[in-house]
């Protein structure tokens, strides 16, 4: 029954999280980008402050190393992320698909990170193989037109590139301060700060609410991404990240491209292209490359699990 629990929870929270990327598309219509982005964590940090209240018995940071924790989440995993990927969202040539395959290079651009700041865990030939696959699959995807690199979404798309990277960083960040921090905690001040630091570069983006147009569909993609990806979603991570751990919930970020391309489909129309396709499958096969001793491990355990009643 617990497998099925959790098959069917990765599955929501694949949905969930795949999904989004189309509800942003929607909302970015009626709503600045980075306001709209503001807008989400005002709603979703709120939620998720009374969920850290009621859940955990440290609800507030106390130490310097602690609101170091939720400085960097604030900074890198929710305005640096958030920013440049409803930016790049805004660009028509950029599908709700090709936001999300981009985004799935996250646990590549993760283990490159954390190769970089700690020496002692050099990258092999075969990861640098992986890293190096991931890197051409954003390359194959953004297929770049050679003789106007600013044409066909190839800018957008470096933007999503740059929030992927921003969320890798901060991730690796995060675990090289010495503080311990209920998740539920962190994530729940990080969304909070990030919401005031999106606020202020809404601000000087020249961004208002003058601009906001206030219709069903822009308060139904608010409440989608504010309550069910955001809110619930990280629910269901928290869940999931103590029941498989770290290797198997990072396949979520290989199923999301699925449901966006889907989503993207039934709800904008939108038709995924042979690069798009490509382009997953190649940054696929490198965090297989990266991830393969981890993955390796994992298998008996899996087995296992497979194999019990």
């Amino acid at each position: 029954m617990s497998r099925y629990r959790n098959l069917l929870l990765f599955t929501l929270l694949a949905a969930a999280w795949g999904s989004a990327f189309m509800a942003i598309k929607a909302g970015l219509a009626y709503i600045p980008p980075v306001l709209f982005a503001a807008f989400r964590y005002d709603v979703a940090g709120v939620l998720m402050l009374a969920y850290a209240f009621y859940a955990t018995d440290d609800p507030i940071p106390r130490t310097r190393g602690q609101w170091t924790l939720v400085g960097i989440g604030a900074t890198l995993l929710i305005a640096g992320y958030h920013t440049l990927l409803f930016i790049g969202e805004t660009d028509p040539a950029v599908t709700s698909a090709a936001a999300a395959v981009i985004v799935s290079l996250s646990p590549v651009l993760t283990t490159g990170f954390a190769r970089l700041f700690l020496p002692e865990e050099r990258l092999t030939a075969a990861g640098i193989a992986g890293l190096f696959l991931g890197l051409v699959g954003v390359v194959i995807l953004s297929n770049p037109d050679p003789e106007n690199l600013l044409a066909g979404g190839a800018v957008a798309k470096l933007l999503i590139f740059g929030a992927a990277a921003a969320f890798a960083l901060g991730s690796v960040l995060t675990r090289r301060v010495e503080a311990e921090l209920p998740i539920e905690t962190m994530e729940a001040w990080s969304m909070v700060g990030g919401a005031l630091i999106m606020h202020v570069v809404s601000f000087g983006m020249g961004e208002s609410l003058a601009d906001v147009a206030w219709t069903v569909e822009s308060l139904a993609a608010l409440a989608y991404l504010s309550v069910v990806a955001s809110a619930l979603g990280f629910l269901i991570y928290f869940d999931l990240l103590e029941r498989l751990g770290a290797i198997e919930i990072n396949l979520v970020s290989y199923v999301a491209p699925v449901s966006a391309a889907l989503a993207g489909w039934a709800v904008l129309a939108e038709v995924p292209t042979v690069h798009t396709v490509v382009g997953f499958f190649v940054i696929f096969v490198g965090f297989l490359l990266l991830k393969r001793r981890a993955i390796r491990a994992e298998v008996p355990r899996l087995r296992k699990m497979v194999s019990r009643p």
